[in-house]
């Protein structure tokens, strides 16, 4: 039998690509010994000194959800975390609706946990698990960061999501392709609009 390895996930959740990665893992998690464990990590922190923000977020809304994400990470743990990712995603990156409306109550989680989204108090955990991401791979990537075995990689980034042996083909790739002493890019066509 096959050894479980801990696969490191670090995600913004505002991010569509990284949502579709995401749901990339956890298919993963289904076609190989993988455990996938979920971090947050800040478009917002990676582009706060950058002259002219890649994200064109002026009024700071991308902290919203990963204050709220950390939050929920710090008080529930790696179970809930994972649950509020797919209520996330689901309502916002499938179905096209913004907000933390719904969504906190689809993960079973209190409606209160909402105010965590406009408080600072998580700022640092946010920093500190951002800090964590970046210093695997530097800081020229984005998200998501994915850490396994040794190997750290930014993305894959992918416009769909690869179900059953593909998906588990597609992570033997990527560990195998990142493990090679001196690799650090790899593209592949133009980005197409994420398919849901």
């Amino acid at each position: 039998m096959t050894e479980q390895r801990i696969a490191d996930f670090w995600f913004d959740p505002s991010c569509p690509y990284t949502w579709l990665t995401s749901r990339w893992m956890t298919e993963v998690a289904r076609v190989r010994p993988v455990e996938v464990r979920w971090h947050v990590m800040s478009l917002a922190v990676l582009n706060e000194n950058a002259e002219v923000d890649p994200e064109g977020d002026t009024e700071g809304y991308l902290w919203m959800p990963v204050r709220l994400f950390a939050a929920v990470g710090q008080r529930y743990g790696q179970q809930a975390l994972a649950e509020l990712y797919t209520a996330f995603g689901t309502r916002v990156h499938q179905n096209g609706q913004w907000g933390f409306e719904g969504v906190l109550a689809d993960a079973g989680l209190p409606e209160e946990l909402a105010e965590a989204a406009e408080s600072t108090e998580y700022d640092q955990v946010v920093r500190a698990s951002h800090e964590e991401a970046i210093a695997k791979v530097g800081n020229h990537v984005g998200t998501p960061v994915i850490s396994s075995a040794g190997v750290s990689v930014f993305g894959p980034v992918i416009s769909r999501v690869p179900r059953g042996e593909e998906a588990g083909r597609l992570w033997d790739g990527t560990l195998l392709v990142a493990a090679v002493p001196g690799f650090h890019e790899l593209k592949g066509r133009r980005y197409e609009e994420p398919k849901f």
